[in-house]
């Protein structure tokens, strides 16, 4: 899949709509607590301003829904890219109204401006068209570089880039980075290709495991996701979370992977507690037999044995999705060893965004990873096959 490039357009002296994903997590005190999103965007849009063009940013923050929430304000976010970029950022205090469209329209070369949270105005997850037309109307150009939210069909993502054709729109090195990577990870991978698949629910993530089926040699399942296979294989699992409904899914997938010669590893052993608590009882018990008022909540020792033997020899690891609740440190244990040993290992190790990528930076391994993901859903879609509606307008026609 090729995109359009940012690097064939000709954007000397015009203004560049820039949509990106400034989604950051903040604390309690609305300070931002891990800007990696915002240090990605960077390339992009010093590549733009050293083109001798005023740059227009535009991100959502939060869920709004519509409303002009303070919290949900761009400005820390301004700040921050300040800090990065070393120039003034000029903030709008709306995303079309009279200021941002004021501002737009007398931005110098060389200048940047922020409009406001797109998800201020209830038209942009709405993907309504009069909206996508306001925001056109600020730039001569359009660059997509918000990877995290292009699996969304929003005014900004999508419906924007009708109102430019090929030669005014293209996609930023952070996005062209993203769909390469997993372009080359989906079809031309070193092998042997190993997917660890974790997180809470198999629903989330069926049609992901479905597609990556024959494209892997080795399947690590972790998480709550977990029960739901041990549950068909006929074990007991107390309290543990399950999905009934989606027991003869989870056989199917087994049977696919006995089909393909896929080997499907399972945990042999949890972490269990009678409650999801941090001050909780916890023990070690084997799959078969958890308890029937308990619940596993992480991958036991000899699971991370049998995982680490198996991904031992692999030349390429995907990850996407915990082994456990990794937010308590009490069940974490599980999903901290595995980051190390992927991290530490030899392979090309791509970590597939959201909790994932959440983990792997809290404790300090974000760096050892050949590659991490800006964007959870995003990545799962792309690993289920699907082509993004905000990277679709991108895509180079034949």
């Amino acid at each position: 899949m090729e995109l359009l490039s940012i690097k064939k357009l000709d954007l000397e002296n015009k203004k560049v709509f820039i949509r990106c994903d400034f989604n950051v997590p903040m604390d309690e005190f609305g300070n931002i607590s891990d800007d990696r999103r915002i240090r990605s965007a960077l390339a992009t849009i010093n590549y733009c301003l050293d083109q001798d063009c005023a740059v227009i940013l535009a991100s959502h923050l939060g869920r709004p829904k519509g409303e002009i929430v303070a919290k949900y304000s761009l400005a820390p976010i301004a700040r921050r890219l300040q800090q990065h970029l070393k120039r003034h950022v000029a903030l709008a205090t709306d995303v079309v109204g009279e200021d941002a469209l004021k501002k737009a329209k007398e931005l110098p070369r060389h200048e940047v401006l922020l409009i406001e949270n797109l998800r201020y105005e209830s038209g942009e997850t709405k993907n309504d068209e009069e909206l996508s037309k306001k925001l056109a109307s600020m730039a001569d150009f359009f660059i997509n570089d918000a990877f995290g939210v292009s699996h969304r069909a929003h005014a900004s993502v999508e419906g924007i880039a009708k109102f430019f054709d090929n030669n005014h729109k293209a996609a930023g090195f952070l996005l062209q980075r993203e769909i390469q990577f997993f372009g080359k990870l989906m079809n031309n991978p070193t092998r042997p290709f190993a997917a660890i698949v974790g997180g809470s629910k198999v629903s989330g993530k069926l049609e992901a495991l479905t597609n990556l089926l024959p494209r892997v040699d080795k399947v690590f399942i972790g998480g709550g996701m977990a029960f739901t296979f041990l549950k068909q294989m006929g074990y007991n699992i107390g309290n543990s979370l399950v999905e009934d409904d989606l027991l003869e899914d989870a056989q199917k997938v087994m049977d696919k992977a006995r089909e393909l010669g896929v080997k499907f590893y399972l945990p042999v052993d949890v972490i269990a507690a009678e409650k999801f608590a941090e001050d909780a009882v916890s023990k070690i018990v084997t799959a078969q037999e958890i308890p029937d008022n308990w619940m596993g909540l992480d991958i036991g020792p000899a699971t991370v044995r049998l995982y680490r033997e198996g991904l031992n020899d692999v030349q390429t690891v995907l990850w996407n999705g915990p082994m456990g609740v990794y937010e308590m440190d009490k069940f974490a244990r599980g999903s901290t060893k595995i980051a190390h040993f992927v991290a530490d290992s030899y392979a090309t190790t791509v970590v597939g965004g959201g909790d994932t990528a959440d983990l792997v930076q809290r404790i300090g391994l974000d760096e050892e990873m050949s590659f991490i993901s800006t964007g959870g859903g995003a990545s799962l879609e792309l690993l289920e096959g699907k082509i993004l509606p905000g990277v679709a307008p991108l895509i180079v026609q034949d």
